[in-house]
């Protein structure tokens, strides 16, 4: 079927591409990818596409056929034992007479937690773990933190001026940056389970929050659009206008706020297409953000979660230690020193209590520039 390929390396490099062809698709599952590899040539591969349709593995070993008998199946992630919507894969390996199995990293679902190596191992099956799982878990960062930490991986997006501003004195802010950064920004909640904004971003911009299939320029971008990432809105006083225009877009809006609000209020805003979600009120009296955290890991399988705020909420999220990457895009034009800043940290006067980034990539992105950073 292809040239030979001699370095188990390259094998499962090929396991890691086709798993990122279900970059968009398959939340909340895991993006994995499975080559089978017999006599040095390739001669079967597959990719989880959509939950709820086959696994990896299964599209992989219909792929080779009998030749799937004595191969080596190359796996970005460890096969799932269970039942869930479809059958455990390990058993289908099992079935399929593989001779070993090499895996990129072992999958954090309780559910699995070794569970798949071991019935290999059971079968007689030769496995490997461990090769390229750097990368394997960098392609499903949302799935291990839910798994591992018991919430989503927060990647928040903010989009500046060269002075570091958001918005102008007024709120106003679109559009400071240009086609290919919103582009990008489309992608980002493509991948995302949920948006998660501030109740004040809605007000100043009416945000829909919607992936928008003409800004994606994806190949299956109507498709990828057809799933909508939950939107959240934090909203610790129940100040989200009812005719939001988040509220009249396809998929579910999730209000957060606290405990003990206004019923009348409340029921307006379902009324309006709301779900409201009442949680504790943390020690600002706002809403606790890991408690919102937790729920949307637990209640609403959210793998990751995209946050497209203002100041004041991704502050709270950064000092609260709740952020894990993020996107600035930073235009090359000023705002003025009475425009918005991009993080409302309050308590730091000294160098010392400073918040060191990582830098973990620059790139031009038409005329503006990306920034991947991540707390140090």
């Amino acid at each position: 079927m292809s040239a030979v390929v001699r370095s188990p390396e390259s094998w499962m490099a090929r396991a890691l591409v086709l798993a990122r062809r279900g970059l968009y698709t398959t939340d909340p599952n895991p993006r994995v990818g499975c080559v089978l590899v017999k006599d040095g040539r390739r001669v079967g591969e597959g990719w989880h596409q959509r939950a709820g349709e086959p696994h990896a593995e299964v599209h992989a070993l219909r792929d080779a056929g009998e030749a799937a008998r004595g191969a080596t199946a190359y796996v970005t992630l460890e096969p799932c034992s269970h039942h869930g919507r479809t059958g455990p894969c390990a058993e289908a390996l099992v079935e399929a007479g593989v001779a070993k199995v090499v895996v990129a990293m072992r999958d954090p679902n309780p559910l699995v937690a070794g569970n798949g190596i071991a019935r290999l191992r059971a079968a007689g099956i030769e496995v490997e773990v461990g090769l390229l799982e750097a990368q394997a878990r960098a392609l499903n960062p949302g799935f291990v933190s839910r798994m591992a930490a018991g919430r989503p991986f927060v990647r928040l997006k903010m989009a500046m001026s060269l002075d570091g501003r958001t918005a102008m004195r007024s709120g106003e802010s679109q559009w400071i940056t240009g086609p290919r950064a919103r582009c990008q920004v489309q992608r980002l909640r493509a991948r995302s389970s949920a948006v998660i904004t501030g109740v004040e971003s809605v007000i100043f911009d009416n945000s829909r929050l919607t992936l928008r299939a003409d800004q994606l320029e994806l190949p299956d971008a109507e498709a990828i659009a057809a799933r909508q990432p939950l939107r959240v809105v934090v909203d610790s006083r129940l100040r989200l206008p009812e005719a939001a225009a988040c509220l009249r877009e396809p998929g579910r809006t999730l209000v957060a706020t606290v405990d003990g609000h206004d019923a009348e209020r409340r029921a307006r805003l379902e009324a309006a297409g709301a779900e409201v979600l009442a949680l504790p009120a943390g020690k600002d009296g706002r809403v606790d953000l890991a408690a919102l955290l937790g729920h949307l890991a637990e209640r609403e399988a959210v793998n990751e979660a995209l946050l497209e705020t203002g100041a004041t909420l991704a502050g709270a999220m950064l000092d609260a230690g709740l952020v894990d990457e993020m996107q600035l895009f930073v235009a090359p034009t000023l705002l003025g020193g009475e425009a918005r800043p991009l993080f409302a940290l309050p308590g730091l006067e000294t160098m010392a209590e400073r918040k060191p980034l990582e830098i973990l990539d620059i790139r031009a992105v038409g005329r503006d520039w990306r920034i991947t950073a991540r707390p140090a």
